[in-house]
């Protein structure tokens, strides 16, 4: 197949992984305040998705040829047929993991989960182990699981197409505070179960105090959570610096379909659904569902404050990387709401970072450190 890059129009031809990579080089470039880098390759992935369902449609329909030539062919994969959703802590894969579970089984994808809640950096031989335990998984398949970045082409595995979703780093961090402390609606004791060793005085400490008093919980490296999710395995991802933030961004580039916002989560489903059909279509009509709504409700973290002004200025400047990564996921997220007729509001980042209050219809994920068996609560509430 020979691929036409969306900005100059010259062929690019040789094997998938190549093509990619040379139609990536080629990506448009810087506009105004938006950063085109690595857009140029995803329309032209989206473009292959679209080229491949058409040719699905044209020649896997009712055929005389086949019925007169014998049996029809071995199912044809779509494309991609391996798709990884190493999910972000406290950035609603909850719901994303449920409505996978439904539309696993209704279109027939194999939907991967890992029974490792608590387990983001890996060795190297378990890195290898992995990868090997993902990639033999029956295509088309979409893992899912709390891990940061794999990079399956260094240990001679195929790349798969990853896809995430992240928040405003304050909020996903006060959530993370208080979720440890006091749980969600599901139950008033249920942080009791997750956090059982946590001393009272450390289960009511003010979330003033602990960030004022520079207290491990609310400073670095504990706050710089989101990045190493795009950076990878390397030591020096969890390393607030430029070195992290950039390697951050060029896998995003490189090997993420889409990576969405959660405070504009319905335009993340309608996107999903556009790129993958195969996998999602009709999500955004399962998430509509009043009974899906309801599921929603019960895991609002309780009990949650906004810190002073003062407090939230201090999370701002030492979480300056996850802002600036935040910040440049965001922007290309809207260029490609843009680029498909879905309208945004976009501003120029303020001093301090605008709260996004959320509401009962969005979810809350476990710290990664002491996460739950969340796959066992989204079975259970599957089978009712």
């Amino acid at each position: 197949m020979i691929i036409y890059t969306l900005k100059t129009c010259k062929p690019v031809r040789g094997s998938l992984s190549r093509q990619i990579k040379l139609l990536k080089e080629t990506s448009l470039k810087r506009s105004g305040d938006i950063d085109h880098q690595g857009l140029c390759a995803k329309f032209t992935l989206v473009l292959k998705l679209l080229i491949h369902q058409l040719s699905s449609f044209f020649f896997l329909g009712n055929s005389t040829y086949l019925d007169d030539h014998g049996p029809p062919p071995s199912k044809v994969l779509p494309f991609p047929s391996q798709v990884v959703y190493n999910r972000v802590g406290k950035c609603g894969s909850r719901t994303v993991v449920l409505l996978l579970r439904i539309l696993s089984e209704k279109h027939g994808f194999n939907l991967v989960t890992s029974d490792i809640h608590n387990k983001t950096r890996l060795t190297k031989n378990e890195q290898m182990e992995l990868i090997k335990n993902i990639s033999t998984a029956e295509q088309p398949y979409l893992f899912t699981r709390h891990v940061h970045f794999l990079n399956f082409s260094r240990f001679g595995g195929d790349q798969p197409v990853y896809i995430n979703i992240i928040r405003d780093p304050v909020n996903r961090f006060l959530s993370n505070y208080f979720f440890r402390r006091f749980g969600d609606w599901r139950g008033e004791q249920n942080h009791m179960i997750r956090t059982p060793s946590m001393r009272q005085e450390e289960r009511y400490l003010d979330i003033n105090e602990c960030i004022l008093e520079n207290y491990p919980e609310c400073s670095n490296p504990r706050l710089f959570y989101i990045i190493p999710y795009f950076c990878g395995q390397h030591p020096r991802c969890r390393e607030p610096g430029e070195w992290a933030l950039e390697r951050a961004k060029l896998n995003v580039n490189e090997n993420f379909l889409l990576v969405g916002i959660l405070e504009e989560l319905e335009d993340v489903l309608l996107l999903l659904e556009r790129f993958l059909p195969h996998y999602f279509k009709g999500v955004l009509s399962i998430y509509k569902d009043p009974e899906h709504r309801k599921l929603g409700n019960m895991t609002v973290t309780v009990k949650k404050t906004v810190p002073s002004p003062e407090a939230v200025q201090i999370l701002y400047q030492r979480m300056r990387y996850e802002y600036e990564f935040y910040h440049y996921v965001k922007e290309q997220f809207h260029l490609l709401k843009r680029k498909f007729g879905l309208k945004s509001h976009v501003s120029r980042p303020s001093l301090r970072p605008q709260f996004f209050i959320p509401t009962p219809l969005e979810t809350e994920e476990p710290i990664d450190d002491e996460e739950q068996d969340d796959e066992k609560w989204l079975e259970d509430i599957y089978k009712r």
